[in-house]
This record gives structure tokens, sequence and C-alpha cells, in this order.
């Protein structure tokens, strides 16, 4: 009787485990099989959300067959824990696998509402903006000068308002370290004092994610980190027909670029223009120079330079001073610093804008004679403008 008993139990515990394998390996199979998704979607995670509340959006949304599958499969692969808060791109035929991925990975938003808040050589700029799940393009839905007199667009306020908005700053290229820091303190989001302006150039322009609260001195450290970064870089894989001798000149050089020209394609040849007058040991004459010398960085001129400004003597008015002047006059690109470093190699000595649209970029001369035509044609531009 008792042999009997054992017997069947011992069938009955191998079925068991038959069984629970089968369940097992079914649900590995639906966790990483192609899910129903049909459409594109954005999935909002929250601040402080749980893989469980995920799951149970994602089987309302119709992206998975089975939330309880989606939430063990997280915890047996110990991703749980690694979920982000932000806005996601989930895919037709997304497996649960793959969603697990995408919300546990860097945590970068990749569609969903975004406020940036620009920081530009003109001034500051707020501008909401959402991506398209279908086209992955962002649409600018409200944007305006926060300086500016009169009403916040409502988009604005509503997107305030929404938990899963993501934040970013962004810096462009050519503010100097002044204006990086008045916009810095004008955004709302942040905490923490900004105890003293960095020292020219040494900010990376780029967009940077940030957080509500997060500790505006936080941020400069990350900007300067990442500038040290990118000179390093530079400076390792400069070419034999650089003329700067340190990298702390190739900062400098890089600064009058970055001012000079907004076009990625002109920058080297720029760079081959400074590098030649520098070796031929010609004045640089830059006007971006003179203006630095005038403001100290603080704001724009907001008009012409007067004949007077460009005689004076300043530190950076290479109208006057010989070579580089002492300091970068503004924080360079990635790409201003290469261009420094690795110039094109020309025989041009001069430049001037083609057309008073600084996009439409400039005549390169190598003598006197062709630049005055060139200059003459800016000219009759000017007049014919006015």
């Amino acid at each position: 009787m008792w042999r009997n008993f054992a017997s069947n139990m011992l069938t009955l515990l191998v079925v068991a485990l038959v069984a629970v394998a089968a369940v097992i390996g079914w649900g590995k199979s639906q966790y990483s099989a192609a899910g129903p998704l049909e459409r594109t979607i954005c999935l909002q995670v929250p601040s402080g959300g749980s893989m469980s509340r995920v799951a149970d959006d994602l089987a309302e949304k119709g992206a998975i067959s089975n939330a309880t599958i989606y939430r063990l499969g997280a915890e047996y692969a110990g991703l749980s824990p690694r979920l982000k808060a932000g806005s996601f791109l989930i895919e037709p035929g997304a497996s649960m696998e793959d969603i697990v991925a995408t919300v546990t990975g860097d945590g970068r938003s990749t569609c969903g509402t975004e406020i940036l808040y620009i920081i530009a050589v003109n001034g500051q700029e707020k501008r909401v903006r959402e991506l398209d799940p279908e086209t992955q393009e962002f649409v600018v839905t409200a944007e305006f000068d926060p300086k500016a007199e009169g009403d916040v667009p409502p988009e604005y306020t509503a997107a305030r308002e929404d938990v899963a908005t993501q934040y970013r700053v962004v810096i462009v290229e050519g503010v100097t370290s002044w204006q990086v820091v008045e916009g810095l303190n004008a955004t709302e989001l942040l905490s923490g004092e900004i105890a003293e302006v960095p020292a020219e150039g040494t900010l990376a322009p780029r967009e940077f994610a940030i957080r509500p609260g997060q500790d505006r001195g936080e941020m400069i450290a990350a900007m300067e980190a990442l500038q040290t970064q990118r000179l390093a870089e530079a400076w390792e894989g400069r070419s034999e027909a650089a003329v700067v001798e340190t990298p702390e000149e190739a900062l400098i050089l890089a600064s009058i670029i970055e001012k000079e020209t907004a076009l990625g394609e002109e920058r080297p040849i720029v760079a081959s223009v400074f590098t030649n007058r520098l070796r031929q040991g010609i004045k640089l004459q830059t006007d971006p120079t003179v203006i630095y010398g005038i403001t100290g960085g603080e704001g724009i001129l907001g008009r012409g330079i007067r004949q007077s400004e460009l005689r004076a003597e300043t530190p950076w008015n290479t109208y006057v001073i010989d070579g580089l002047p002492p300091t970068p006059i503004a924080n360079p690109g990635k790409a201003s610093i290469e261009a420094a470093v690795n110039p094109a190699e020309t025989e041009f000595i001069f430049f001037v804008a083609k057309t008073l649209d600084p996009k439409d970029g400039h005549n390169f001369a190598v003598t006197l004679e062709e630049h005055n035509r060139n200059v003459a044609a800016y000219r009759e531009l000017e007049r014919a403008s006015q």
C-alpha cells in the first residue's frame, strides 16, 4: 500500500514538474515573442513608477498579452530596479523583452513632451515640443522669450503640470560663460547658486537633460568636464598643419572660429585663414575679438563697431595686438575645437561675408586685391538693403 502511494505521489510530482516546466517554457516564449501592438505608442513612466504599473499600462494599451508574464520576466532578469522615468517609444510588434530593455536603458526619452530652456547668443528662449511617435520628428507647440512681457503660452503651463514632461537645457555654440550663468540662473527648474562665472571657453555647448531641482553647480561641472574631454581628444588628434602650440591656444582660436562662422563646412577654412595669418605674423583683425574687449562677454554689443573701438587698445583687440588674445572670447563647440587643430590647407588670408545672411557663408581670398573686390560687393549689398 505505502509502495503504491509513494509510486503515485512520485508520478504526480513528475507530472507537476513537467507541467511547471511547460508553463515556464511557455512564459519564456511569450516574453520574447513578438507582441500584439499594431501601432507605435508613447509609453510614459512617471517618476517613482513601478514595473507592475508599467505592466498594467502596457496591457491596457494592447502592447503586451499578459501583464504577469511581463512583470515576472523583468523580475527574473533583475531589471525591475532599473526602471527609468521618461517617455519611451514602443514600436509595433515589440516583445515584452524589448520593452523591458527600453524602459530600463539609458533613460533618454524617445517620445512625449519636452521643455527646452535655450541659452543662445542673442538671449534666452523657452520651447515646448512633442515627438511624433509615427514620424519621429519633433513638433514645436510653443516658444517664447521668458523676459518678454505677455502671457505664458498654455502649452507651457500644461507641460509643466504633466509629471511625464522631460526637460533639457540647450547651450548654443558661441555663448559666453557669463551668458550661460545668466541663463541657468533664469531657469526656474534648477536650484542652488553659481558662485562665480567660469573661465571663458571652459563650458561645452550641448543639450543637457535636467531634472526638477537639479543643482546649477552640478550643471556647470558637467559642462566643464565635457569641454575638458573634447579639448583633450582634439589635441591628441591634431594635425601638423596646426599652428597653435598648446591646448589653451587651441581653445582661444576655436572660440574665434566659432564666432566667425556657423557653417560646419566653413570652420576648417576659416581656421586655415587664421592659421596662415599667425604663421606669417599678420594680425588676425577679427571683429568678434574687438566686441569681446568692449563687452567683456556680458551680453551682445547691439550695434556696429566704431572706428575708435577698432583702434582702442584692449587685450582682445586683434586689430591692435599681435597673435592670439589672452583668453577665449566664447565657448566653442566640438567642431570649432577640431577645426582649430585640424585646419584646411589653403593659402587664404582674407574672408568677408557673401551676403547679409550669415547662413550664406563667406568669400575667401588670397590677395588683398581680390579681397577688396569681395568687400566692395558686400558693401553694395549693404547699400541696396538700406
